[in-house]
């Protein structure tokens, strides 16, 4: 089985190289790509990716503004990807406290072969850990689920409960 791959940027070029470094693990595969953040948060609902990759400027909706609209409607692993520069940095933190599952820098076109198969590497290591800690959280979830005693509907109270709740009858004096 493999995990399903959303590719967002607005680069044609970007997101072909991104695919390409991301489906080297056979544990994933792309499915789908944008080239914004709206057309992603339009796909994602229809789609069902695992994991999002997304760059962070984009035109018409940011990666930034996806990221919200991601994490309260289909929250899932998000891997940000941009630049290194001081703008990208206050980015990063940003994405982070958005919820994004990490950070890596974003290959450029002038980029050597060697920086952009290591930028790979990166990327299909920080996928590889998202999507642990995602099975992870599943599991601990299910788990928690399980364990959870199970309540009355509402409006109806429970049976076995109801005869410990009327006071003991007392006897005349």
């Amino acid at each position: 089985m493999s995990y399903r791959v959303m590719v967002v940027d607005d680069s044609a070029f970007m997101r072909k190289i991104i695919s390409d470094l991301i489906e080297q693990d056979e544990a994933f595969q792309v499915s789908a790509t944008a080239k914004n953040g709206r057309e992603a948060i339009e796909q994602i609902a229809q789609v069902r990716p695992d994991l999002v990759t997304m760059d962070v400027e984009m035109p018409e909706m940011n990666g930034l503004d996806a990221l919200k609209v991601i994490m309260k409607e289909h929250p899932l692993p998000v891997i940000m990807l941009s630049g290194i520069n001081e703008q990208g940095m206050r980015e990063t933190i940003m994405a982070l406290e958005l919820g994004a599952f990490d950070f890596i820098r974003k290959p450029s076109a002038t980029t050597s072969e060697h920086d952009i198969l290591q930028v790979g590497r990166e990327l299909r290591e920080q996928m590889r850990a998202a999507m642990q800690a995602k099975e992870r959280r599943d599991a601990w979830t299910a788990a928690q689920l399980r364990s959870a005693p199970v309540l009355p509907a509402a409006g109806k109270p429970p049976q076995a409960g109801v005869a410990a709740l009327k006071p003991p009858a007392r006897k005349p004096a």
